[in-house]
């Protein structure tokens, strides 16, 4: 399972910025779908999830100002943000929990998957 996340770039204070992040490959079902971000100096921490069943959760920093949004068609899931701060400033990662077929009698295993981070810089 491949994650190709995009959507990032510069913004100043109070602009907007949408991220995607299309799953592919030998999926069976996604399950949880979520993004995470990461400051320089800082530990990597949830933004925000969103269940199969379309349940969303966000980290208190940013409820009000981003939507997380999932095509479950295209296993595609996107972060809309909005009201951009300084502090959101990090490299924006996208995960999903999925389960895939492993071989041609249709067996699946379930794993987490990560995309290649993409930067988001707000400015004052």
């Amino acid at each position: 399972v491949q994650l190709q996340a995009s959507g990032g770039g510069l913004v100043q204070a109070g602009g907007s910025l949408k991220l995607s992040c299309a799953a592919s490959g030998m999926i069976s079902r996604v399950h949880d779908m979520a993004w995470y971000r990461q400051a320089p100096g800082s530990e990597r921490e949830l933004v925000a999830f969103i269940t199969s069943d379309g349940s969303a959760n966000y980290r208190d920093s940013v409820k009000g100002r981003f939507a997380i949004i999932r095509n479950n068609a295209k296993n595609t899931v996107y972060l809309h943000m909005n009201g951009l701060k300084p502090e959101d400033t990090a490299v924006y990662y996208c995960s999903v929990t999925a389960e895939y077929i492993v071989d041609f009698g249709g067996d699946v295993e379930e794993d987490d998957f990560w995309g290649v981070g993409t930067q988001v810089t707000v400015s004052s």
